[in-house]
C-alpha cells in the first residue's frame, strides 16, 4: 500500500526528510508532500479537489474527461483542478498524457498551536 503524507514544513525540512529516506535504502512505501503553510495546503486541497482525489484513489490512470465523469463535474473545471494538483505534485501525469493519483491512502499531518 502506497501512502502520501501531506504536511506543513519548510523546504529545508523537506530536503532533510528526503535525505533520511534516501540514506535508509529502504523501498519507498510512502511519499511526502510539504506545504509552506496550512493556508497553502487548504488552498491547493479545496473541497472539490479533495473530492477528486477521493474518487481517483486506487484507480488506474485516466483522462481528464474520465476524471470529470468520475466525479460528475464539468471537464473544464476538473481540468483546472487537475492542473493545480499536478503543479503541487499530488497527481502525476503518465507518458501518454493521462493522470493518476498513485496512492492508496492519504495522511495529513500538521499541528495547530496557540499563537
Amino acid at each position: 500500500m502506497r501512502t502520501v503524507i501531506l504536511d506543513i514544513g519548510s523546504l529545508d525540512q523537506g530536503l532533510a526528510a528526503f535525505g533520511e529516506t534516501w540514506a535508509s535504502g529502504l523501498p519507498e512505501s510512502s511519499a511526502r508532500i510539504s506545504f509552506a503553510s496550512p493556508e497553502l495546503l487548504w488552498k491547493v486541497l479545496s473541497a472539490k479537489r479533495w473530492e477528486l482525489l477521493k474518487a481517483m484513489t486506487g484507480k488506474e490512470a485516466m483522462s481528464v474527461r474520465g476524471a470529470a465523469r468520475l466525479v460528475g463535474r464539468d471537464v473544464k473545471a476538473v481540468h483546472s483542478d487537475i492542473h493545480a494538483l499536478l503543479v503541487a505534485g499530488v497527481l502525476r501525469k503518465t507518458d501518454d498524457g493521462q493522470v493518476v493519483f498513485p496512492f492508496d491512502t492519504v495522511h495529513i499531518d500538521f499541528m495547530l498551536k496557540a499563537a
